[in-house]
């Protein structure tokens, strides 16, 4: 979808703005606010509009809407005296004031690689695990987190830019955890054992005899215990996110952060649980778009109930990998960002100093889930990459 006013170009797959035909550095929530008023096309943007779909409802002072119009305006050529492009209405909003003309541009059809195919694994348990692989090249399996769906995640604008990623050159193969996405329901308690054994029944169903992991945030220490029960399997690590140990294992203060997290998760469930799941997204991607928003809890819905929400939740908080780590012999890379409101940075830093030979890349974001407009993406793809590629 493309926006042109006054000689602005808004790309919003591409999420980038060009004026002039040269492109403007805006940061995410300016973006977000300039995809509002080209989406209204002159009609009127109100405070509660802006926080309502830029902070998804969350407060935010006057000071601080005040400085992203302001933002805008520079970002279109524009200033608070002249509103020629961006006028505010006095004690209302704000509003565009020139044409705005939109168009779809869809990606080419050939251009996307097809829907894989989607297969289910025998756990060691019995239990069904869901499973897919694409592409070609060295095994590269992605950790099953919360929360994925194999079919609509393949379309997802959260997920779907990091799959491209992730599968270019490579065998990518990915699961969904036992109780949620497309894998069975009713597979028991979430424990590491269990996980773990999870991990190789996939990688074994796909044939992949040594592979890399892309572990993310609860799957880390699943592929740590992995890594150390098989080493011969596991070529590298990237552990993104992650922890060491579980929130009701660290102290009072995480426990306390992850009960609040469970409140929301059986509120937001509901049928009239959207704003709880707004809140709830903002944990994971607070500088998430309104479309990365609404596809990440359409998701979560369909992902698993709300009984098995609070379930996977708590075990989730339990997971312990200390016993692991020391043990670890593959090349590892830690990867975390400093503001990320899942899991404490601390996290990362205990990772890379007990893992053998561990490095360790600290990003400057808040999104506990890597966001292709998030100004960290680049260094996060570049130093992922080269650490898959080295040797």
């Amino acid at each position: 979808m493309e926006f042109r006013f006054a000689d602005c170009i808004l790309d919003v797959s591409k999420h980038r703005l060009l004026r002039a035909g040269k492109a403007v550095d805006v940061e995410p929530q300016v973006f977000s606010l300039l995809r509002l008023l080209a989406e209204k096309g002159g009609d009127l943007v109100t405070r509660d509009d802006m926080i309502e779909v830029i902070w998804q409802g969350r407060f935010v002072s006057d000071s601080t809407i005040s400085a992203r119009v302001s933002a805008a305006r520079s970002a279109v050529g524009d200033n608070g005296r002249a509103q020629a492009v961006i006028h505010t209405v006095v004690s209302r909003g704000i509003q565009l004031v020139v044409p705005v003309e939109s168009t779809q541009t869809p990606p080419p059809a050939a251009a996307r690689a097809p829907r894989p195919p989607i297969r289910l694994a025998a756990a060691a348990d019995g239990t069904g695990l869901a499973w897919c692989a694409t592409g070609e090249g060295p095994a590269l399996l992605r950790g099953g987190h919360w929360l994925t769906h194999l079919e609509l995640d393949w379309d997802n604008p959260v997920w779907r830019p990091l799959l491209e990623w992730l599968g270019q050159g490579r065998r990518l193969i990915r699961y969904d955890m036992r109780g949620t996405g497309l894998s069975q329901r009713d597979g028991g308690a979430q424990t590491l054992d269990l996980l773990v054994d999870d991990m190789k029944a996939v990688a074994d169903a796909a044939g992949a005899d040594t592979f890399d992991i892309f572990a993310p945030s609860q799957n880390v220490p699943v592929a740590i215990a992995f890594a150390a029960r098989y080493p011969e399997r596991v070529r590298r690590l990237v552990l993104l996110g992650g922890f060491l140990q579980g929130a009701a294992i660290r102290g009072v203060e995480d426990k306390e952060l992850s009960d609040a997290f469970v409140a929301l998760a059986r509120k937001g469930w509901s049928e009239h649980g959207a704003a709880y799941m707004r809140a709830f997204a903002a944990f994971f991607m607070p500088d998430a778009t309104p479309e990365q928003v609404a596809s990440f809890v359409e998701m979560q819905r369909a992902s698993i109930s709300p009984e098995g929400a609070v379930a996977l939740r708590r075990a989730i908080s339990r997971l312990d990998a200390s016993d692991y780590a020391a043990r670890v012999a593959a090349p590892t890379l830690v990867v975390h960002a400093r503001n990320d409101a899942m899991q404490p940075f601390a996290q990362a830093q205990i990772l890379a100093r007990t893992i053998p030979n561990a490095q360790f890349l600290a990003l400057e974001s808040a999104n506990h889930i890597p966001l292709p407009q998030d100004p960290a993406w680049e260094l996060l793809m570049s130093e992922v990459g080269a650490f898959l590629s080295d040797g």
